[in-house]
């Protein structure tokens, strides 16, 4: 009876220690991969260890995504985007929209901005196309350890973001600015408002610009209150200041204008402003509930 006390006291240690830890239980490839990644904080090792337990077909989906988190954290971006490209079709079809969720975290870090546009796109059309969550309203996501529930409309806005940032990456403002409209109708913010008021600072468009970025200050948005917010809309709006006044037809000249509209009337046949991606996303507005 004491021996199987004692026994039943040392596997409870047993089991503490793998809580405390968060790594799994047993000794194949992937639980020696964890337990060098997090208790033995040795990553060089712990992705050689992950690469095996690929090869060996143990707990693939995990082995392949941690892996690449590892990489990115060693600065090796790169390579972790090419094991994804090539080992993602050993994954579950579960796994996939994480495994691109990671490719877009890498893209970024590695600067491959086109990449990342495509991928974000093709997300955005899975949701049109009602092919993301598995077809649920809902997923379960985790950060930092805890599980939460993350609605379609959320990950929409968070994509449409993403989609907006990598555009200003590209200094394409006017298709930045078009998504991050198309955001805040979705689920506004106030990081995304503040992009939204420097896109219209970037096309000139100061006076909406400043009504954005008040709305801010006034705690319209959702993350209104946090100091780096307020800070950043409160430089947004130094800037708008510091350009100078708009200047009048009037003040141009009367016959500069008469010139300028011959000069236009020649020109090719007027082609529509509306930018491909506002074609792709305006159908989905009686689909999505803001």
């Amino acid at each position: 009876m004491e021996g199987g006390k004692r026994r039943g006291g040392g596997g409870e240690k047993k089991d503490l220690f793998h809580v405390i830890h968060k790594v799994p239980a047993g000794d194949s490839p992937y639980v020696r991969a964890k337990h060098l990644q997090l208790v033995e904080k040795d990553p060089e090792t712990a992705i050689v260890w992950f690469w095996k337990a690929i090869n060996a077909g143990d707990r693939v989906d995990s082995a392949l995504k941690d892996m690449a988190v590892v990489m990115k954290q060693q600065d090796r971006a790169e390579e972790a985007v090419e094991a994804i490209k090539s080992f993602r079709h050993l994954c579950s079809k579960q796994a996939q929209e994480s495994l691109d969720n990671l490719l877009i975290d890498l893209y970024k870090k590695c600067g491959r901005v086109d990449e990342q546009i495509e991928l974000l796109k093709q997300k955005l059309q899975m949701i049109h196309h009602g092919e993301a969550f598995n077809g649920k309203t809902t997923k379960t996501a985790r950060s930092h350890g805890k599980k939460f529930q993350v609605s379609i409309q959320q990950e929409t806005s968070r994509i449409l973001g993403n989609l907006g940032w990598a555009y200003m990456q590209k200094n394409n403002y006017d298709a930045a600015e078009v998504v991050y409209r198309k955001a805040q109708t979705i689920e506004p913010d106030a990081n995304k408002a503040c992009n939204l008021g420097l896109c219209l600072i970037k096309n000139g468009q100061f006076d909406e610009a400043r009504a954005v970025l008040e709305e801010v200050l006034h705690r319209r948005f959702l993350g209104s209150d946090e100091s780096k917010i307020i800070s950043r809309a409160e430089e947004l709006l130094r800037e708008i200041e510091l350009q100078p006044p708009a200047v009048s037809p009037l003040e141009i000249g009367e016959e500069i204008m008469e010139r300028l509209d011959l000069v236009m009337n020649d020109w090719a046949p007027f082609k529509s402003k509306r930018l491909p991606i506002f074609e792709e996303i305006s159908t989905w507005r009686d689909q999505i509930t803001c």
